[in-house]
């Protein structure tokens, strides 16, 4: 259902809200580079740390500008069910194409439990829901036999991979029918080796053609191709995690111009050393 490369959008701020015009030119450009969909309000969109408000202000903003030219997945995950109903319910309101939910965090559910927030949500939606497993992030694995008994839901499609275990992926494009798109830029090859349908990318912030490319020449079977793009952005992929996602990549579109210098509280700016090595990369890859 979904595939290529999808965006996971940054949140440009301006004086602590949202710049929407800046939101409306990262959309066009997206779209103008040939990304396969953008979900807003991502990790990398530092959902966790917007207003209900802004939350919905960038998922309406987004849907409103893509205006079905491509897909948006919404990011509406939260470690409260009811929270993460409420945001699913209104990108549906809204007309966002599918919502993405990350596992919660902080409390640390059960297998069941974590069936049951996915099930609660489902039941109550029309929405397509892709699931979201990122342990670095919130301290619960979400087990395949879980992802399985989900996948029995008509309207949980796929699943957002970020644990980095490709024997993951493979048991469940084995024992199901969800579309599995990475959650990491840097086994996008191998996660699509065995049959993954893209990547959720933080990367397609900088450089949404070759992400587009990359997907593209994996889907047709094109190896060699799609790997000459992953070994000439390599060295970005690791840099945008030298600092906590999207510290990084936000930074390097300040550079570029295209948002301001500005972050939601805990997130701050750089460290200057690591800075210093992400100008590094830019500059070898000619984006600033």
């Amino acid at each position: 259902m979904f595939k290529g490369s999808i965006v996971a959008l940054v949140t440009p701020l301006k004086n602590g809200e949202v710049d929407l015009e800046r939101l409306d030119e990262l959309v066009e450009f997206h779209i103008e580079a040939g990304t396969h969909g953008i979900v807003p309000c991502g990790t990398t969109g530092e959902s966790a740390t917007l207003t209900h408000k802004q939350h919905e202000e960038v998922i309406q903003r987004v849907v409103k500008k893509v205006d079905g030219r491509i897909p948006v997945i919404a990011g509406t995950g939260s470690n409260s069910t009811r929270e993460a109903l409420k945001l699913t319910q209104y990108a549906q309101e809204i007309g966002a194409d599918a919502a993405l939910l990350i596992t919660p965090y902080y409390n640390k559910p059960t297998p069941e439990g974590l069936y049951r927030h996915y099930k609660e949500i489902a039941e109550n939606v029309s929405l397509p829901i892709i699931l979201y497993n990122v342990p670095s992030r919130t301290a619960v694995d979400m087990k395949p036999e879980t992802v399985i008994r989900l996948a029995d839901l008509k309207n949980i499609v796929g699943i957002k991979e970020a644990s980095g275990n490709v024997s993951y992926t493979q048991e469940i494009l084995e024992k199901t029918e969800l579309c599995v798109l990475s959650g990491d830029d840097a086994i996008t090859i191998p996660l699509m080796s065995v049959g993954a349908s893209g990547v959720i990318s933080v990367a397609a912030n900088l450089l949404p053609k070759e992400m587009a490319d990359m997907t593209d020449l994996m889907e047709e079977g094109n190896l060699a191709g799609a790997a000459e793009i992953h070994f000439k952005l390599a060295p970005l992929f690791d840099v945008l995690f030298i600092e906590t996602n999207p510290i990084p990549v936000k930074t390097a579109l300040s550079l570029q111009g295209k948002i301001g210098p500005e972050f939601l509280m805990p997130l701050c700016e750089m460290e200057p050393g690591n800075l210093q090595k992400l100008e590094t990369v830019l500059r070898e890859l000619e984006l600033i």
